[in-house]
């Protein structure tokens, strides 16, 4: 009997000596009048031979079906026997040793497993490989029931008197030792469930009859065992003896149902993994229960604590060693403390070390950890164990590590460590900081990247700029001009080895420093220094042929305090940045502001020849138009550093010419003061009278000016820059100038003056002259009669002939030439003197129109040298008259 798994189905055999078994399918939710549903029924045909059938199997869909029989015959059915669609069944193997068992094994090919008293063998009943004949996997054969199939992996599992054997298709897999005749086997979740029988009821092993299963009837009463073993694991899960023999053992429910002959039926629930660990706890078979733990799958969290309690039971037991190797184990869960108080005792101070050193490679270990692990190290004074730690991939407080080394004064070690851990910030602060190898700092910062670079620069630019100045101003230049490329270490491959018998840490690591910052070691007198200073060579030769890496540059004014006190270093490094092109507009103001004061500074430190020198750099940078320098900042500049000649070049660039004259003349210095008059004089006439009043200010500035007031007074006499009394009251202002100093400007001017008053007159009266006769005309013309002489026509010069026009200006035409018939509404005016009076009507409208724009009056009021002759101009024009009633 057989029940199909997750259905109502039930496939049953009735079998009698008379008649052919009988296979029966059953619908178990289906009721009909005579009680449960019958699907199907099938004689089960064995050659006509009757035997009993000794074993059954069938695959979960009831496609396939496979009897066994104890005449050793196997008939296969195949069909649809849900449905009742009809079946066939063929006799698929024959032996002479009855069948004990048979069980599918599905998938691309569907295999057939038999057993029979003597043999194991295997079938192909479907796919590749039919209708070959069974293949032995085995030459020893199992008895009825003892033969079963591991769902999981497909193998079948066969039990003997002397072991539990698995069986797969190429033959057989693991076995497990369990003693003892054997009745039943049965696969529940991972356990093998074994029934045996009681020994003193059975015949001896030899028996055939015992075999197939025979004397069973006598064994009715007698109790037999039951076991549940882990084959995996190779343990016994649960052993019981039982009043009655099994009869039938059946999974149902996720539970082990077993069923004895005297009609009981036992249920077994498999206990939750938690009760199973704590039993195991019980009867302290920790390893059992780590192995449970894993094959359970359980998390690490839940194996890492058996581990811990298998720690705790061996550390009470004295097992030091073992009990540390399981701590190890568990270290990703267990709190550290909880093991570090077990082993603070100095006699297990290596068991210390070892749980401190897997916990740097968990990277579980704190700043106390670390501190701990390197003073253990230190008390046991294992120096090759404290280097091994340094240069080991574990993850630790390197920095805590690092503090340790330079407060112990191993600052190669301390390098060592901040290199590797890519600290190169670390690295410098201990070069410069402890070691006091600036140098090695300065080389070793000139190898990282720019970014990197940069930082420790700026940090420690003063100090680098006091003890290595030509190298580090190099380095500030390379920076800042974009053309910073990392230097490379160059390896040496000839470099000698360090001896075998040093003792110190030092020969060891030094291997792992790059040559920026290893330490000097003494090498044999024979290498000398041309190989290191070849290597240079070969390796800055390396550098300049690649391309500077690409980063911000920063600006150059955050360089400038890293140069107080360092003149001549400053100095270069301007000097190499004001000649790129990529530097911005501000920044070119910057440098160039900042280039001209340390040439001020410098040049106020040096006497003589050099300080010309310095100030004629300065002057240079201020004459060249191409160079942005804020005035005023060259003003203040110029001042502090009593640097007259900057004042000077600033005030002429932005034509402040009477300031640089009355600078000159604030200092009393005449002969600067005559230089800018005759410079500036014909640029800016204003000088002239600012000069007069100079140099009539003192006797002594008299003196010095000698011919220069001379040439003053002819040049505002000749251009008229003052009046005659303005040059008198400047005169007069001090007791200065005496009259025989200016007794020629004043001959001159009086003569001058008399020249023009009668030149004047001569106008006034020629322009009263005509002014008369033209009234005395206009008088004429309206008291007065005409007389007309002339005698031929000023049109067409012919003889006048009636009609004729006589025009007040003397011009007689014929009417036929003026195209004008009598009556009409007068002729207009003389076509000979027509253009003449349009172009005055004309000229007089453009002065009626200018007498309205003042701002013509006003911009030539500005430019004129001669104001009161342009007003006069202006009222000739008729602009300021009055106007008509």
């Amino acid at each position: 009997m057989k029940q199909v798994n997750g259905t109502a189905l039930l496939v049953t055999i009735a079998e009698d000596l008379l008649n052919d078994p009988v296979l029966k399918v059953w619908a178990l939710d289906k009721l009909d009048k005579k009680g449960v549903g019958l699907l199907s029924t099938l004689g089960i045909q064995n050659g006509r031979k009757q035997f009993p059938i000794s074993a059954f199997a069938a695959l979960e869909d009831l496609s396939q079906l496979a009897i066994g029989f104890a005449n050793g015959a196997v008939t296969v059915v195949r069909g649809d026997l849900i449905h009742d669609r009809g079946a066939k069944q063929r006799t698929v193997f024959e032996s002479e040793e009855p069948i004990t068992g048979v069980a599918f094994r599905e998938g691309p090919i569907t295999t057939l497993y038999l057993s029979t008293t003597g043999r194991i063998l295997t079938l192909t009943i479907s796919g590749k490989g039919q209708g070959q004949p069974a293949k032995p996997i085995a030459d020893v054969g199992c008895g009825v029931d003892c033969m079963t199939v591991e769902e999981s992996s497909g193998e079948i599992i066969v039990v003997r008197d002397d072991s539990i054997y698995y069986y797969g298709a190429n033959g057989r897999g693991p076995s497990f030792a369990y003693e003892g005749p054997k009745q039943l086997v049965k696969t529940f979740n991972q356990y093998v469930a074994v029934a045996s029988p009681p020994q003193a009821s059975l015949p001896s092993s030899n028996s055939a009859l015992r075999a197939f299963g025979g004397g069973r009837a006598d064994e009715i009463f007698n109790p037999s065992s039951f076991a549940l073993i882990d084959t995996d694991l190779k343990y016994v899960a649960h052993t019981e003896t039982l009043t009655s023999q099994v009869r039938a053992v059946f999974v149902e429910w996720r539970d082990l149902f077993l069923l004895t002959s005297d009609g009981k039926l036992f249920r077994y629930h498999e206990k939750p993994i938690q009760q199973k660990l704590d039993i195991l706890y019980q009867r302290n078979l920790f390893v059992l229960a780590i192995n449970l733990a894993q094959k359970a799958n359980l998390d690490v969290t839940q194996r890492n604590i058996i581990l811990r309690r298998y720690g705790d039971y061996l550390y009470q037991k004295g097992d030091y060693d073992t009990a540390m190797q399981q701590y190890l184990k568990a270290i990703d869960n267990t709190e550290p403390s909880q093991v570090i108080r077990k082993f603070l005792d100095t006699q297990r101070i290596h068991n210390l070390i070892e749980y401190l050193e897997e916990l740097h490679e968990h990277d579980k270990a704190t700043v106390d950890h670390t501190t701990l692990l390197l003073n253990c190290y230190a008390k046991l004074k294992d120096t090759e164990k404290l280097e091994t730690f340094i240069k080991s991939g574990n993850n630790f407080d390197f920095e805590t590590a690092i503090t340790m080394c330079r407060q112990g004064g191993y600052h190669d070690q301390a390098v060592f460590l901040a290199k590797k851990h890519g600290e190169h910030d670390l690295v410098v602060d201990i070069l410069m900081e402890d070691s006091k190898r600036y140098d090695d700092a300065l080389e070793y910062i000139w190898r990282q990247e720019p970014a990197l670079a940069y930082s420790n620069l700026m940090k420690y630019a003063r100090v680098l700029l006091e003890h290595c100045s030509g190298n580090a101003t190099h380095l500030f230049i390379d920076y800042y001009t974009g053309e910073y490329r990392p230097k490379k270490d160059f390896v040496n491959q000839a470099a000698p080895s360090i001896p075998s018998g040093t003792t110190s840490a030092l020969p060891s690591l030094s291997s792992f420093i790059p040559l920026a910052y290893r330490p000097n070691i003494a090498s044999p007198a024979t290498l000398g220094n041309q190989p290191a200073d070849l290597s240079n060579a070969e390796s800055a030769e390396a550098d300049a042929a690649e391309p500077p890496p690409q980063y911000d540059i920063p600006k150059p004014r955050t360089a400038f305090s890293a140069f107080v006190d360092h003149r001549e270093q400053f100095i270069t490094f301007l000097e190499s940045c004001v000649k790129q092109d990529h530097v911005e507009q501000n920044d070119r103001v910057d440098l160039y502001t900042a280039l001209f004061e340390m040439y001020l500074e410098t040049a106020s430190h040096e006497k003589d020849d050099n300080k010309h020198e310095w100030e004629a750099k300065a002057r240079r940078l201020i004459d060249d138009p191409n160079v942005p320098i804020d005035a005023s900042n060259v003003l203040l500049l110029s001042h502090l550093s009593d640097f007259r000649d900057g004042t000077i070049l600033v005030r002429e660039q932005q034509g402040l010419r009477f300031d640089i004259f009355r600078s000159y003349t604030s200092a009393s210095d005449t002969a600067g003061a005559i230089k800018a008059l005759r410079k500036y004089g014909p640029e800016d006439p204003q000088l002239y009278p600012a000069a007069l009043a100079y140099f009539t200010s003192s006797p002594k500035i008299l003196q010095e000016a000698g011919d220069e007031l001379d040439a003053v007074l002819k040049k505002i006499n000749d251009d008229g820059l003052m009046a005659p009394l303005q040059v008198i009251q400047t005169l007069s202002t001090n007791a200065v100038a005496t009259m025989g100093m200016v007794k020629k400007y004043l001959s001159d001017t009086i003569e001058r003056e008399r020249r023009e008053i009668s030149n004047n007159r001569r106008l006034i009266s020629s322009y009263r002259t005509e002014t008369a006769t033209k009234r005395q005309e206009f008088d004429d013309l309206g008291t007065k009669p005409v007389v007309f002489q002339t005698r031929r026509c000023a049109s067409c010069g012919g003889s006048l002939d009636l009609p004729t026009v006589h025009f007040l200006c003397k011009h007689s035409f014929h009417q036929r030439c003026l195209n004008q018939t009598p009556g009409g509404d007068g002729y207009g005016e003389c076509p000979v003197c027509e253009k003449q009076n349009a172009t005055i009507r004309a000229i007089r409208r453009a002065q009626e129109d200018a007498a309205e724009r003042h701002d013509l009056f006003q911009d030539a009021l500005r430019r004129s040298r001669d104001r009161f002759g342009t007003v006069a101009e202006f009222f000739g024009r008729g602009v300021m008259g009055v106007g008509g009633e």
